[in-house]
């Protein structure tokens, strides 16, 4: 995949990876537009080229009490504001197919969530949006399968698809990184590392999805060190308080300085 067939993406000649990076739910739109304000600062500075996330609507919650969204068009339109006010391209992940053509209007990539990246139905209706399509590698999935997923959007005539390791299940309740899987991934498609979400802890007793935030800064620097595409990391000026996975944000005082060391490891990782 091209990055420069990503919309409004800055930086693209920089040499960096690129980093997908934003709250992990949209709560509203002055937060979102502060968190945003904040990452095109940054990432300008450091010429990472750059991809606003934010949820529009979570579907995939422990609890039916859990937030889920403060209204799908409220939710995109606030993306779109997003784009409009720093021109920078936006993703968000879709849950049903009518999702597809409804979040295509307002965002540039459609994100395909781990859970459902073997739903053939929604890859395809992402897949025939035109849109970048970015599919989450499920938890129980191995690199290798990830292929089957990602011809699916070939097939639809769609170039423009990426793939996400998220973490693989470790036991049932913490997640792993396994980075030969990069390298692998890498043959089929633009591979990212999510780095918060494989630092969840899931299937917690209370309903509410654990974390280790103090891991952040390792698993980052792993995978830039052995060559991943792009990066992507939920980030909360207030992670305590985040209406959604909290537990396993970067708060966003400490994003300058990460992206400062993930720089300097790709430059030297570039020189090989």
């Amino acid at each position: 995949m091209n990055l420069q067939h990503i919309p409004q993406i800055k930086h693209t000649e920089s040499g960096n990876f690129f980093l997908l990076a934003g709250p992990c739910a949209i709560e509203g739109e002055e937060m979102a537009l502060r968190i945003a304000e904040k990452l095109v600062g940054i990432t300008d500075k450091l010429e990472i080229p750059f991809v606003f996330k934010g949820s529009f609507k979570k579907a995939n919650r422990s609890r039916i009490d859990s937030f889920s969204g403060i209204g799908d068009e409220k939710a995109l339109q606030i993306l779109r504001k997003v784009s409009e006010t720093f021109g920078v391209p936006t993703v968000t992940d879709i849950h049903t197919n009518e999702d597809a053509d409804k979040a295509a209007q307002y965002v540039d990539i459609l994100q395909i969530p781990a859970f459902l990246v073997r739903q053939t139905d929604l890859v395809v209706a992402a897949a025939n949006t035109g849109r970048t399509v970015n599919l989450k590698k499920g938890q129980f999935m191995s690199p290798e399968s990830m292929k089957h997923a990602v011809q699916k959007v070939l097939d639809c005539n769609n170039q423009n698809v990426m793939v996400t390791d998220r973490g693989t299940m470790f036991g049932y309740q913490d997640m792993i990184v396994d980075y030969r899987g990069i390298p692998t991934m890498q043959q089929y498609a633009t591979t990212v590392l999510d780095v918060t979400h494989s630092l969840q802890q899931p299937n917690q007793t209370a309903g509410v999805t654990g974390g280790r935030p103090d891991m952040i800064e390792t698993v980052a620097k792993a995978g830039i060190a052995v060559g991943v595409d792009g990066i992507f990391i939920e980030t909360h000026f207030d992670p305590a308080n985040a209406k959604s996975d909290g537990a396993n944000m970067l708060h966003l005082d400490y994003f300058e300085d990460l992206m400062t060391k993930l720089v300097a490891i790709r430059k030297t990782v570039n020189q090989f």
